[in-house]
């Protein structure tokens, strides 16, 4: 059985999010099918984030598996044959069994961008932010540092629908850079994020909190205290999906030892 790695770039407005979804169209859904049209096998594409419904990507990374001699070469050609334009795959190659997209991932980097001219431009609907109005970009900057390092994120995720499931979740996330940057020659800021792991809506959280920071309804000084109220009425709205960006991912070196693939995985999925 061969492994086949995919870097995959899409835009998301008109999907539902990655994962598969019955009736609905999703990115997942779609490498599914054309993957099984190619192999003639019940081939599943695993990806490594589970992106939401209008959210975009330039480097999401996935894998499946198949008894095909197809290089993986002839397999990204056949995928972007067969795929909807506005799903390209970037590159393909084959990988030792142990690789798994999801489990292996180290690091994962978003960038949510937010278009700061009077008018928007009609190319970046539903692919950016548009807020014209004053913002002090400075306090956003010394604010989104606060967020980096290993926290209690429970005051800035999504709740999962049942408060039993709240309380046994951990959310608990390890961020290794947060920052606000000023996006040169363009009217735009971009918050660009790069951690372990994500909890779902985590940075769109974030996201609406940095910009109520920089409407002044909330000062830099008083994101520790948010962490610790663990409290998602308390920090700022949830930004739309359409301008975030998953950038890329990160995984060991193919070189490397797996022989912690075990606990690697078990820490991914808790």
């Amino acid at each position: 059985m061969r492994n086949i790695k995919l870097t995959i770039s899409y835009d998301g407005a008109d999907f539902h999010g990655w994962q598969l979804q019955p009736g609905l169209p999703t990115i997942q859904g779609l490498l599914n099918e054309a993957a099984r049209k190619i192999t003639q096998e019940k081939v599943v594409v695993h990806g490594a984030s589970r992106t939401d419904t209008g959210v975009h990507a330039l480097g999401q990374v996935a894998h499946f598996k198949t008894q095909s001699a197809l290089s993986a070469t002839e397999f990204q050609r056949a995928l972007n044959a067969l795929l909807p334009p506005a799903i390209r795959i970037v590159a393909a190659e084959e990988m030792g069994h142990e690789f798994h997209a999801r489990w292996l991932s180290q690091a994962k980097t978003y960038r949510y961008r937010i278009f700061r001219g009077r008018v928007l431009p009609p190319f970046e609907h539903r692919r950016a932010l548009h807020y014209p109005w004053p913002l002090d970009e400075g306090a956003m900057a010394e604010a989104a540092r606060q967020f980096e390092g290993e926290h209690d994120f429970s005051s800035f995720a999504a709740s999962s629908g049942s408060e039993e499931d709240d309380r046994d979740r951990n959310m608990v996330r390890e961020i290794f850079t947060s920052e606000i940057v000023r996006e040169p020659d363009r009217e735009e800021i971009a918050y660009v994020v790069r951690g372990k792991s994500f909890l779902r809506y985590m940075v769109r959280k974030i996201v609406g909190t940095l910009l109520d920071v920089g409407k002044g309804r909330l000062a830099p000084g008083d994101i520790p205290g948010l962490f610790e109220l663990r409290d998602r009425s308390r920090s700022g709205p949830t930004v739309p999906a359409e301008g975030l960006y998953l950038v890329s991912l990160e995984f060991p070196d193919p070189t490397d030892s797996l022989a912690s693939f075990g606990s690697r995985r078990r820490a991914a999925d808790s």
